[in-house]
């Protein structure tokens, strides 16, 4: 089989939890990138907090915000923003509960209680640095948010319509965070609407995941493979599973596709 393209989750995938990632993996990405294969991060964070990571392994193809932006080459193939009215509710949702949001645009992120200890945690966790209070003048600029909850019983406040679900995010000392994910705007549909505009099968692509915001994207592609460290849940989502992402599961899943030396 010929492969074009290659989408990688970043946390948990290419990046292992002290924010590292291994020699092994850019020699993976450096080897497929010489054999012409396109190479997209594949995130749930904001895409202008991932640049620096990007300048490092020569990627400048994304799709970021769980699937709500994604980016050819400065090329805009995606670009979802969330329903002003979902925006408002979920906040006022969150003033009501006491929960705290962070919310993304293509510029910033708007936390709506930027000083708190889960702010902060959040902030550290992520190596986010573009970082302001939330106001409602930019409630239609929101491509995703995460939601903050005290208790994971309190989730449902938040499933306004069946379009919507959320995701637990990962994050040590932070048990009950969650990306809000719409069921028509996640990565998968990302992923089919840039093969679609490279003109690539479904067949010749391939994915590498570790949470559960990678269950759509591990199915729109021909060779899906779950980290060894990834939810258990997501691995019913996967063709493959790898190893974990401090075994360098990036390389031995392409290794076993025989593409790597």
């Amino acid at each position: 089989m010929t492969y074009k393209a290659v989408f990688l989750d970043i946390d948990g995938t290419i990046l292992r939890p002290d924010h590292t990632y291994s020699n092994k993996t850019k020699d993976a990405i450096i080897q497929l990138q010489e054999q012409d294969i396109e190479v997209f991060l594949a995130t749930g964070r904001p895409i202008h907090e991932i640049k620096e990571l990007a300048q490092e392994l020569n990627i400048d193809s994304f799709i970021g915000y769980n699937g709500a932006h994604a980016i050819y080459n400065n090329e805009t193939i995606v670009d979802e923003p969330m329903h002003k009215d979902h925006v408002n509710q979920f906040v006022n949702i969150s003033m009501e509960q006491n929960h705290e949001i962070v919310m993304y645009t293509n510029r910033k992120n708007y936390f709506t209680n930027p000083d708190s200890p889960t702010s902060q945690h959040f902030k550290e966790a992520f190596q986010m640095n573009k970082n302001e209070k939330y106001t409602s003048e930019i409630a239609n600029q929101i491509l995703g948010m995460t939601v903050m909850t005290p208790d994971p019983t309190q989730n449902s406040l938040y499933q306004l319509d069946e379009n919507i679900r959320l995701s637990q995010v990962n994050i040590n000392g932070l048990k009950h965070a969650y990306d809000v994910i719409r069921n028509n705007v996640n990565k998968g549909e990302a992923i089919k609407k840039s093969l679609q505009r490279l003109n690539i099968p479904i067949e010749q692509a391939i994915a590498f995941g570790d949470g559960m915001n990678d269950k759509e994207m591990l199915q729109a592609v021909g060779e899906g493979f779950a980290m060894g460290n990834a939810n258990p849940d997501l691995f019913q989502y996967a063709k493959h599973r790898t190893t974990t992402v401090s075994e360098d599961g990036i390389f031995y899943g392409l290794e076993k596709l025989g593409l790597l030396k």
